[in-house]
């Protein structure tokens, strides 16, 4: 399924101290564009407390009861600018919670906010953010607070930058990038890094991928290829700098393979100065096992 046709709900992650703004931000302006509702979704993960049972009695028995008043301003705040939306509050390891809100209201993306390089910086994008995005039935994109406000915040009406990179997911990042250019009338940027052993080469792979899926370049969206030799998350910051994307889109596999605790996933979001939109290989049935 399409990325335009499966976006008919949006699961948002929210928190009670601000971090996710930018997140529902974009998700708004996404949601009104595609005519989708918006699940704005809270949980306790007890993993950011040393023990369980070292949660204060009185936090867990007030946080559902100040999250319900947190999301249900949100909510009619949603209603006012005409989309519809619902909330959710639960218990649980923050990743697994929105996967199952996903799967419950069949999500065609969820959107979550990180604290970019602030406080914690790399624990809160890596294992909240890249664990979701290797778990997620559908596209996931990250928000980082701080480095989308002030001059970091993308320039109005900014390209699409997609990241070309040939894996299982090569085919649905092209479509979703491919559909958001088309949908906000941006032009589509295609990066393509390739290594110093490449250089020499005359072809442009990143044309002939977009031929072999379908996409051209056409009055509404301009398309350009964007060719770098050297290390794709080097070439990824350089082409944010150069380009001032308004969303950087990226296919990531299901599983890494980069040795360490963490992939490619997460140098792809602790790095990007733009809301990153991790497109996952074919989809997984809502209600499949994972």
């Amino acid at each position: 399924m399409s990325f335009a046709a499966g976006l008919k709900t949006i699961v948002v992650a929210t928190d009670l101290d601000g971090r996710s703004e930018g997140a529902l931000e974009y998700a708004s302006k996404i949601a009104t564009a595609y005519g989708a509702r918006i699940v704005l979704a809270h949980g306790l993960d007890p993993m950011e407390f040393a023990a369980v049972d070292s949660v204060p009695g009185k936090v867990l028995k007030g946080m559902p009861e100040e999250a319900r008043a947190v999301l249900e301003r949100l909510s009619e705040e949603l209603v006012r600018e005409g989309i519809h939306s619902h909330s959710e509050v639960r218990q649980g390891a923050v990743a697994q919670m929105l996967v199952d809100v996903a799967r419950q209201y069949g999500a065609g993306l969820i959107v979550i906010g990180t604290k970019g390089m602030e406080g914690v910086g790399p624990v809160v994008v890596g294992a909240i953010a890249e664990q979701l995005v290797r778990i997620s039935p559908c596209p996931v994109m990250a928000v980082a607070a701080d480095w989308n406000a002030g001059p970091f915040r993308p320039t109005p009406g900014g390209p699409v930058l997609l990241a070309l990179e040939y894996n299982d997911a090569t085919s649905e990042a092209v479509g979703t990038a491919w559909s958001l250019a088309k949908v906000f009338e941006r032009p589509l940027l295609v990066l393509h890094a390739r290594g110093s052993e490449g250089a020499s080469e005359v072809a442009d792979p990143v044309a002939a991928t977009l031929k072999e899926f379908g996409v051209e370049a056409s009055a509404q969206v301009p398309v350009r290829s964007i060719l770098k030799v050297g290390n794709a998350g080097d070439a990824i910051v350089e082409a944010i700098a150069e380009n001032h994307p308004s969303i950087l889109v990226a296919g990531v596999k299901r599983a890494s393979e980069t040795p360490g605790p963490h992939g490619t996933v997460f140098a792809l979001l602790a790095r990007s100065r733009v809301p990153v939109l991790c497109v996952p290989p074919e989809p997984v049935a809502v209600g499949a096992a994972l």
